[in-house]
């Protein structure tokens, strides 16, 4: 079967990378769930200059909605509290000794429509992409057909190989949208 140097896989793989991204990008959606990451702009007041949280405490994760930040200098606790206060991520922590705990509150109903908002947004973005690398696909297509590298009978059934890979990985998106979705809205 002559198909010039048209590869049907390959647009797939590309496509699969819309869907990766995707995926990357709503697993970094929090879902009132704790997340170490969640403190990195923290800048603390130490030793006359700013630094970031994890220069100066080690932040884990003991529980699904409880953040542990463990400060290596007894005399940083306080700096390290004011910064967390300060940070407007509305939380505000317990300290023992040199641990402070650090619940994290249920989302409330207009956060989680707004989450639900930006995983929307994420999934529009991903099928763009996979629109665009089906144009790709299908315009190489037709310069083949036109070059009589292949026939307009095989530009046809490509073109609709195409469309088929191009539905499927869309309804994959669709899939993932759905599942962050409900993930979101009954946590």
């Amino acid at each position: 079967m002559p198909s010039g140097s048209f590869d049907i896989n390959e647009l797939k793989r590309r496509m699969q990378g819309a869907t990766q991204s995707l995926k990357h990008e709503l697993g970094g959606l929090r879902t009132g769930r704790a997340a170490a990451s969640m403190l990195e702009p923290v800048q603390v007041e130490a030793y006359g200059s700013h630094m970031p949280l994890n220069q100066v405490a080690t932040v884990s994760v003991p529980e699904p909605r409880l953040l542990s930040v463990q400060v290596w200098d007894k005399s940083m606790v306080k700096a390290v509290e004011k910064a967390i206060v300060d940070s407007n991520l509305g939380l505000s922590p317990a300290t023992e000794g040199q641990v402070l705990r650090l619940r994290i509150p249920e989302l409330n109903e207009e956060r989680r429509k707004e989450l639900v908002k930006v995983a929307h947004k994420y999934a529009e973005a991903a099928k763009v992409a996979v629109r665009h690398v089906r144009r790709d696909g299908l315009d190489s297509l037709k310069k083949l057909e036109k070059a009589h590298e292949i026939s307009e009978d095989d530009e046809k059934r490509f073109a609709g190989d195409v469309q088929k890979a191009t539905d499927s990985v869309i309804g994959e998106i669709d899939q993932l949208l759905a599942t962050k979705e409900k993930e979101i809205l009954t946590v």
